[in-house]
């Protein structure tokens, strides 16, 4: 039975969003291995044509199928991260990753790879910080929000999980939207309409530091696409030195609300070699704070790709 885009923790199930690893794919992956090591070639140069990868082709477009008409995520299982370094998984990760869309970068320098780990850095309106190098708690949100032109999908491998936490949370968009229909049909116009981002410093000097955009708005095909980004919102406002007016606090407030509704979402045990995909614009992902373990070889690390087939390859695409 396909899965509804307005989904909840009891009308999906593993199976839903699991995507298997066969082993004819495992086994390309591994003659790929095997090819770097004869003749090593630059992460960001490997092309899928380049190689023989029909399992591995087959497997993308299921991640596909799940990530366009599925839940809207995907958690592919599992890179064999016991027979490859971690060099040699995020360059299968990146060639996996590249059968899906073409990856574009995540700063405004043209950074294509983003560690997703505790650095200890600390958040702070305009600093450039982003949450994603804190251990901090994520509210639910979707990707670089704060750009004209955000990733049609955000990849997540996990090369190490963390000791305690770190629990990766997904929600389906339609049912944020759907969830304040119901709650809060009152607000649904000024959800529609433009609010303060903070641009995370990703812009020239002399340019805003803020970008406006709506949280809620229609494609062409009539599917509901989101903004979602409320740390980045309550920023924006700071940066101006403006306080939200009483309606736009309001649905701030409403859409925090259904964020707190746990029915709502499905929680992911993230495991050193699953890869987690998520369509950003029609799914909202979120992770709990988390404690690493003592040792830095074992801190919680994530390698995240964007991927956006529509304009150029930057950050501005």
């Amino acid at each position: 039975m396909p899965v509804p885009q307005a989904w909840t923790r009891s009308t999906i199930a593993p199976a839903d969003w699991t995507v298997r690893l066969p082993e004819a794919a495992v086994r390309e992956l591994l003659a790929v291995r095997d090819e770097l090591r004869r003749a090593p070639v630059p992460t960001f140069l490997l092309d899928p044509n380049d190689f023989t990868l029909d399992a591995c082709r087959a497997t993308m477009a299921e991640v596909r199928r799940v990530t366009r008409s599925g839940p809207m995520f995907a958690v592919l299982d599992r890179l064999p991260m016991d027979e490859v370094s971690r060099e040699e998984a995020i360059a299968v990760y990146w060639l996996l990753s590249s059968l899906l869309a073409r990856p574009v970068a995540q700063k405004l320098d043209g950074q294509m790879f983003y560690d997703v780990l505790d650095t200890g850095a600390k958040l702070a309106p305009g600093s450039g910080i982003r949450p994603t190098v804190t251990n901090v708690d994520l509210r639910f949100h979707n990707d670089n929000s704060y750009n004209e032109t955000p990733p049609e999908f955000v990849c997540l491998l996990c090369l190490h999980p963390a000791m305690q936490g770190g629990i990766s949370q997904v929600m389906s968009v339609a049912t944020v939207h759907d969830a304040l229909e119901r709650q809060h049909p009152e607000l649904m116009p000024r959800l529609y309409r433009p609010f303060w981002y903070d641009r995370h410093a990703e812009h020239r000097p002399g340019e805003p530091t803020t970008f406006a955009a709506p949280i809620f708005e229609r494609g062409g095909d009539g599917t509901i696409k989101a903004r979602l980004a409320l740390s980045e919102i309550h920023a924006g406002y700071a940066l101006r030195g403006e306080r939200p007016d009483n309606e736009t606090a309001a649905a701030l407030a409403a859409v925090q609300s259904v964020f707190e509704q746990p029915e709502l979402h499905v929680e992911l045990g993230f495991e050193a070699g699953q890869i987690q995909y998520v369509d950003n614009r029609a799914t909202g992902h979120a992770r709990t704070e988390f404690t690493d373990f003592p040792e830095p070889e074992r801190k919680r690390h994530l390698v995240r790709l964007w991927l956006r087939d529509a304009g150029r390859r930057g950050y501005r695409g």
